[in-house]
């Protein structure tokens, strides 16, 4: 993981399916989750493919700021096996950029 020093605030719009946007203002490892979800579009994250202390409690903090994220539980294998989180941004969700509304 980068230092905290480059995932500094940076907003971004939630789109409601009624059109109405909401920007929203990420920090820290909690942006960088909203980012990893974003770049992972549709497949979503999953601790195992792109690790992170704590995505737990990334998730549940941008879906305190009004990001809707799906959690899907999945069986892995190995000696350890069990089932793992894979989290998926549902939420339609664009960085904030100048030329956007305030």
């Amino acid at each position: 993981m980068a230092k905290n020093a480059n995932w500094g605030a940076a907003p971004f719009i939630i789109i409601e399916s009624d059109g109405t946007e909401t920007v929203v203002v990420v920090t820290g490892r909690d942006r960088w989750a909203l980012e990893c979800l974003i770049a992972a579009g549709k497949n979503g994250c999953t601790p195992i493919c792109t690790p992170g202390p704590r995505w737990s409690a990334y998730v549940h903090n941008l879906r305190k700021m009004g990001f809707s994220i799906e959690t899907l539980n999945e069986p892995h294998g190995g000696p350890f096996s069990g089932t793992h989180a894979r989290y998926v941004l549902r939420s339609a969700v664009r960085r904030h950029t100048a030329g956007d509304a305030a």
